[in-house]
This record gives C-alpha cells, sequence and structure tokens, in this order.
C-alpha cells in the first residue's frame, strides 16, 4: 500500500463504486506490504483474520463494508446476531454498523443524571479505541486468549513489524500493552476516514442543494423532525430543532423503548428464552444500575435502511416494522398493535420498567401514507455507495 487509504479509497469510488471499493478494501495483509500511514496500518488490520483464534475472523466480519459495516453474514439466527471465530457461538446482540461511530462522544454521566456517549450497545467502551481493542478478546467474537497473544500474532508479519517501529516506537510490539494500544490506535485511525462517515446520501445531497426529495421523501423529512407528528426528533437528532450538515441522527442517548425477546435468537445461542439483556445496567460505569435496566444507546440512523435487522437483538427484520412498533405508542387502533412479520400483536417489552413512554407518546397515530413517507425519509440516509441496495 504505497499510497494512503484516503486516496486508494476517492480513486475506488471515482472508478467505479462499490465494486471497485470492495477490490481496496478486501486486500489481505501481505509480508512483503508497506503501509505509509497509521490509517493504511489500520486498514490492514481491520481485514486480518490472523488477529483471531482460529484465524477465520476480521473486524470486518461483523462490520462489512460492503453492508453498511454491520454484519451481512447469514446464521442459524439469520442475521439478527454474529457468529463467532469459533463457527458456532452466536452472540445475543445485533452488531452496530462501525459507520459514523467516530462521532459518539466518550462515554459519560451529564449533569442531570443521564448517561450519554460510548461505544457498544451498553457504552461499556467508552471511546473508539477502547471498543477497537474489544473484540480480539471476546471469546463469542475473535477469541484471543490475551494482548500478549494478539501481538505475537502481529509480530508474525513482518510488514506489520517494520510499521508500528516505524510508525510508532521502534520497541513498540516489545510489550503487550504498548502493542496493543498501537494495533487500537491505528484501526481508529482507519475508522476515522472519510470512506466511514462520506456524508454523502441523498439528504446530503438535498441539504446541499445538489438534489430534490420526492414528495413523498419530504413529507417523510417534515415527520421526521416535527415533535408534533412524530418523536424521531426526541432522540434521533443531535440538537432538536437544528438542521446540520454533520448530522448523525443520534443524541447517544440511552432509552429502553419496549422492545421484546428475540426468541428466534434464544432458540439456537443457548441463553433461556427468559433471559434479560440488561443494557446499559451492565456497563461497570453506571453508578445505579437497576434504573438503567433495560435501556440501549440510540443509534445513528445513517444507512439504517441497508444495515438492518433492527433493534438491540435484531428482532425485527424490516424497516417498516421498526416504525409501526414505535407507532404503536401512540395509536388505540388494534390493527395497528400487530406486528406484521408475525401476524400478531407485539410481543411484551423484554424489561418493562424504565421505558422511555414519556418520549415514545409523543406525536400521533400515523396512517399508512406516513408511515411510508417515514420509510421514505429513512431510505434518503444511506450513502451513496449503498444506495443500489435499496429496495424499491
Amino acid at each position: 500500500m504505497k499510497r494512503s487509504v484516503a486516496i486508494a479509497v476517492a480513486a475506488a469510488l471515482a472508478a467505479g463504486g462499490i465494486a471497485a471499493l470492495a477490490s481496496v478494501m478486501h486486500a489481505v495483509p501481505k509480508a512483503s506490504a508497506h503501509y505509509d500511514s497509521r490509517e493504511a496500518l489500520g486498514e490492514a488490520l481491520f481485514f486480518d483474520t490472523n488477529l483471531s483464534k482460529n484465524r477465520t475472523q476480521a473486524c470486518a466480519s461483523c462490520h462489512s463494508p460492503d453492508a453498511g459495516f454491520a454484519d451481512g453474514r447469514p446464521t442459524a439466527a439469520g442475521r439478527a446476531v454474529s457468529l463467532g471465530d469459533d463457527g458456532h457461538s452466536l452472540g445475543d446482540r445485533n452488531a452496530p454498523t462501525a459507520a459514523y461511530a467516530s462521532f459518539s462522544p466518550p462515554f459519560h454521566r451529564a449533569e442531570d443524571g443521564r448517561y450519554l456517549g460510548g461505544l457498544f450497545l451498553d457504552g461499556r467502551a467508552s471511546t473508539l479505541q477502547d471498543q477497537a481493542g474489544g473484540p480480539p478478546l471476546n471469546p463469542l467474537e475473535m477469541g484471543m486468549p490475551d494482548k500478549a497473544a494478539v501481538v505475537a500474532r502481529l509480530q508474525e508479519n513482518p510488514a506489520y513489524v517494520e510499521a508500528f517501529a516505524r510508525l510508532f516506537a521502534t520497541d513498540a510490539l516489545g510489550d503487550a500493552e504498548k502493542g496493543y494500544a498501537a494495533m487500537t490506535a491505528s484501526i481508529v485511525a482507519f475508522e476515522r476516514t472519510p470512506l466511514f462517515a462520506p456524508f454523502d446520501s441523498k439528504y446530503d445531497r438535498w441539504l446541499r442543494g445538489e438534489e430534490k426529495l420526492t414528495e413523498q421523501e419530504e413529507l417523510g423529512r417534515v415527520l421526521f423532525f416535527s415533535t408534533q407528528f412524530a418523536s424521531c426528533s426526541q432522540c434521533h437528532l443531535l440538537e432538536r430543532g437544528q438542521v446540520r450538515s454533520d448530522e448523525i441522527f443520534s443524541n447517544f442517548e440511552y432509552h429502553n423503548i419496549g422492545v421484546p425477546i428475540n426468541r428466534a435468537v434464544r432458540t439456537v445461542n443457548g441463553l433461556p428464552a427468559d433471559h434479560v439483556d440488561g443494557g446499559l445496567a451492565q456497563n461497570p460505569a453506571v453508578i445505579e444500575p437497576q434504573a438503567e435496566t433495560g435501556k440501549f444507546k440510540v443509534p445513528s440512523l445513517r444507512n439504517v435502511a441497508v444495515t438492518g435487522p433492527y433493534m438491540h437483538n435484531g428482532v425485527f427484520t424490516d424497516l417498516r416494522t421498526v416504525v409501526l412498533f414505535y407507532n404503536k405508542y401512540t395509536t388505540h387502533n388494534p390493527e395497528r398493535l400487530i406486528d406484521p412479520e408475525t401476524g400478531k400483536p407485539f410481543d411484551a417489552p423484554e424489561v418493562n420498567a424504565n421505558i422511555s413512554l414519556e418520549k415514545l407518546k409523543m406525536g400521533r397515530a400515523l396512517d399508512d401514507k406516513r408511515i411510508d413517507a417515514l420509510v421514505a425519509f429513512l431510505k434518503t440516509l444511506t450513502d451513496r455507495r449503498y444506495e443500489a441496495k435499496l429496495a424499491p
């Protein structure tokens, strides 16, 4: 890799979109390669399956650029949760997209007591670098026993040894802690490149005056940003009432919205059907876990139309189902309380406590025209390179 990752990515996109991009991004790290920047080194590490116990899984396995930096691999549980390096372990949570993740602030508690920021669905990784260091050591993911074992794998590649010595320090891989920190710093440098956050969706192009929204998309946009008709903006805007060019469509808060258990996942991953995922309560930095049980981080809506299934456990397959699920809090019509994916009423919440009812009940019950308009608007948040994946 003699060019920087940013130049390579830009050239690939200009040459032929996602197909050309894939040829750049899926190169196998080679012992003879040359990494001229931390970004380029991080790119190689992001795709290196040698950093997992059985040499079968990389960061990109669960965060593939072809799948909006989410996990597009099918498993016995569909695509709701991810398969581990051992070939059979399945988690209990949906892999969040890594796109735009660098914009999340560090995990912290605001003056009013709210928890904000961090990475993973429960914020247990305070920063992006903390997050990058998690999967290699997770037994359900990449399965490495410790940092020293990961650094030993790095030392197997002469190009890595040379690059770490040049880009960090001559003894960067001579110590497990230093070497692991240098590895995660490199991955973070790659994740901060424009590849992960191009801001080139139809919405962005509309905001810059480069493109027009359809009548349906415009209706969805008005509904989304309103506080009278829909509650979306309560949690999915950085600042309510503000239109920003760097909008991530998340306020980085944590909420319990009453998501039901994904029973299909529990059937195959070995956890009992009545197991409760405590969400934010499982974050060791939380002071009063009971008050945070069932809360999960508000995700970015960037690329939401191509990164399903949805919710923290992947319980819903279709984006329209998600909008209907939210709408159930503002309607009394029994027909609007039916999960279209099962043909039955939406299941009870996994955690009945701490549900953010005040926010969920804002807005009005929406008819099919407005539900479809919201879905149409959400599709406009898709990065240009994934627009071909959008269902008509």
